[in-house]
């Protein structure tokens, strides 16, 4: 049984993932799962249940695979996973079928490929906001004005209000608010 697993980073991507869904129903998938969540900082329930749902024989299939792994050490584990399971990996726009010995070499391949441009791809990053701070171009985000902390702080105290109602009144993101009364317990002990 082929079993699809679509995933965007954002909720903004909602053209990314029907396209996802629908290239992985032209591969003939029976199954699918899908979430719109970051790779980098979320658990992924989605994968995690199509893992679980798989069984001897299946294959997973993906179309590409950033959708799949945030690292080569996540798409190891992925890969020694499915292997237990005796399943195989299917990734769409490489061609790549890890349920054959050559599909198994060019996974490992491709993938540790990946990750060399994610890492090269963050260090120079890494340079470029240093030279815009050297240069004066980079200053961060802007500081909450203690005007802004004061109302999510005077929100806060209401009780009633959950963190996200607050953010949504103080027209703030919901870190902020956490920011903010972290930063006033803080003060407090």
């Amino acid at each position: 049984m082929l079993i699809g697993y679509a995933r965007t980073s954002t909720q903004d991507q909602k053209y990314s993932l029907e396209s996802q869904k629908e290239k992985l129903e032209a591969a003939g998938c029976e199954k699918l799962f899908s979430e719109e969540v970051s790779s980098v900082d979320s658990k992924r329930l989605e994968l995690e249940n199509a893992l679980d749902y798989i069984r001897e024989g299946d294959i997973l299939v993906v179309t590409k695979l950033d959708r799949l792994a945030r690292s080569v050490a996540d798409t190891v584990e992925i890969q020694k996973q499915l292997a237990a399971k005796k399943a195989g990996l299917k990734i769409l726009d490489m061609e790549i079928d890890t349920s054959t010995p050559s599909g198994r070499l060019q996974f490992n391949l491709f993938a540790s490929i990946a990750q060399f441009e994610r890492e090269v791809m963050l260090e120079r990053q890494k340079v470029g906001i240093a030279k815009a701070k050297a240069d004066g171009k980079y200053t961060g985000r802007k500081p909450t004005s203690d005007k802004k902390k004061k109302e999510i702080l005077d929100l806060a105290a209401d009780k009633t209000k959950t963190r996200e109602e607050i953010a949504k009144t103080a027209k703030v993101s919901l870190a902020t608010v956490y920011r903010v009364l972290k930063e006033a317990k803080g003060q407090e002990a």
